[in-house]
């Protein structure tokens, strides 16, 4: 019999781990849950770990005689691993575990995993329902409406928006999904430019670039989907803004941290830039007091793209599938500290 926590939110409900739990494994665990009040509660750092939600000392005794945890937002902290000697794995429902101290996890003999591409689909339809709100006025024309205006100014040629059709849409960033969103802007006739210094292998109808810049220029609308690394963070600065062409619009839905929030507030306040829709900022949640409020041609969303139905239900299945391996002693899929594995 397995011992397992199961530590869900508003999102990715406990149920829905518990579930997925009895169909991987049936009847040969027990599940003790734990629910946490995110995002009614905002996640944030806990002790050591960033974007967490719930305290430590509640979290040690739901997992008293625990060996397995699966969790979206548990904070795993080096107090936590201390305080807890029968845990052995711990798996994260998000696309990595930064929740997570992973030198202390290892230090304790814990594996831990996590689920890359939960919400590659959701955050890839997302950017192309961003990138037609922000390029085509549509956001802007409702707030009109709502004030009971009729923007007949829309229809000016200086102020109309573009298709995708015939566009250069340049993506940073070909991961899970950067290729998704490639597959679609494809579909609506766009010409895709990708920068990532990473990959080797381009899908058909995509045309990689070997620097950033060449992207920027050529590019009608640029979508950010790097991650966040000592390489990519502030990536794209005032500089970079000032090399994409005159009346370009940005997209970012991938981290706060690559770009320059400021530079860009500049860039559409002297109108080099036409637009920009962004879903995830510097700080969050987004400060009554941010310049980006202020700032003409956004579009803004509260860090939603990756919010979904089937992205909890899918983040579930796959942790429960991770569990399911770990009982069978088969390999693991997405562990970020193997070594624990060989020891």
């Amino acid at each position: 019999m397995t011992h397992i926590l199961a530590s869900g939110d508003d999102f990715v409900l406990t149920r829905l781990f518990t579930t997925a739990l009895q169909d991987e494994l049936g009847d040969d665990h027990s599940v003790r849950e734990l629910a946490l009040p995110w995002p009614s509660v905002p996640f944030g750092q806990v002790a050591e770990v960033d974007e967490a939600c719930g305290d430590e000392d509640s979290l040690i005794a739901a997992l008293s005689g625990v060996e397995v945890a699966v969790t979206h937002l548990a904070p795993f902290t080096e107090k936590v691993f201390a305080n807890t000697p029968d845990l052995r794995l711990v798996v994260v429902s998000r696309g990595g575990p930064v929740n997570v101290n992973i030198d202390a996890a290892t230090k304790h003999g814990v594996a831990v995993c996590y689920a890359p591409g939960r919400n590659a689909n959701a955050v890839a339809e997302f950017t192309i329902g961003m990138l037609i709100s922000t390029c085509r006025s549509m956001v802007a024309g409702h707030a009109d409406l709502a004030r009971g205006e009729w923007g007949g100014h829309y229809y000016e040629y200086r102020g109309a928006g573009f298709e995708l059709d015939g566009s250069t849409v340049g993506l940073v960033g070909y991961g899970a999904i950067g290729r998704r969103v490639a597959r679609l802007l494809t579909a609506f006739g766009a010409r895709v430019l990708v920068y990532d210094p990473y990959v080797e292998d381009i899908e058909p109808g995509v045309t990689r670039v070997d620097d950033l810049t060449t992207l920027l220029r050529h590019s009608r609308v640029v979508s950010l989907h790097q991650r966040v690394t000592p390489e990519t963070r502030g990536m794209i600065g005032a500089g970079q803004l000032r090399q994409m062409q005159p009346g370009a619009a940005l997209i970012n839905t991938a981290r706060g941290a690559v770009l320059d929030y400021d530079a860009l507030c500049d860039a559409l306040d002297d109108g080099h830039l036409a637009a920009a829709g962004l879903d995830v900022y510097a700080t969050e949640p987004l400060p009554a007091d941010s310049r980006l409020l202020r700032t003409p041609n956004l579009v803004l969303a509260p860090h939603i793209a990756g919010c979904s139905k089937e992205v909890a239900e899918r983040a579930a299945r796959i942790c429960a599938a991770e569990v399911g391996r770990w009982v069978r002693g088969e390999p693991l899929a997405n562990c970020a500290n193997p070594a624990v594995l060989e020891a």
